[in-house]
């Protein structure tokens, strides 16, 4: 590979930088960018102390858009948290005859002790948590425990 040394010579003085920078600008012109929209900013925890200070926020724009399916769901009067309510209720004493390793029953357990924020599921959950072989995934499932068990210590107000 031959490798020639450069002869041009640097540009040294503003005029000539000018010069260099208008010619590559020429027929710039020509080029057409299609500029895209920056997204709106949201809200961040940071913002809900400042909430007094900000703009009104227009009804329409923070209504969640629904999904035909949760539209054909709203139609027929189907009230998805009774399903809900009733599938944890009748998964609760199937929990223990499910074929599952400890992890996915731990989880299974967190998930239904978080919606019903039943102290009696601490126990079952506590157990699947200690069996589970990964140290490191044992370790959150204990921690999970341990929050769950302090959320669940700590009154909390009741919902308006």
């Amino acid at each position: 590979m031959d490798i020639q040394p450069q002869t041009t010579k640097p540009i040294s003085d503003d005029q000539e930088l000018a010069k260099a920078l208008a010619g590559v600008t020429e027929g710039s012109d020509d080029l057409n960018f299609e500029e895209t929209p920056l997204p709106a900013p949201t809200a961040t925890h940071e913002d809900e102390d400042k909430t007094e200070e900000a703009a009104p926020v227009h009804e329409a724009a923070t209504e969640p858009v629904a999904s035909p399916a949760q539209e054909t769901v709203a139609q027929m009067g189907i009230d998805l948290n009774d399903i809900k309510k009733d599938a944890i209720t009748e998964l609760r004493p199937l929990v223990d005859k499910l074929d599952l390793n400890p992890e996915e029953k731990f989880d299974i357990y967190l998930l239904i002790l978080r919606s019903t924020d039943d102290k009696t599921l601490i126990a079952p959950a506590h157990a699947a948590a200690r069996n589970i072989a990964d140290e490191a995934r044992r370790a959150q499932a204990l921690l999970d425990i341990i929050k769950e068990i302090d959320y669940l210590s700590t009154p909390h107000p009741a919902a308006e």
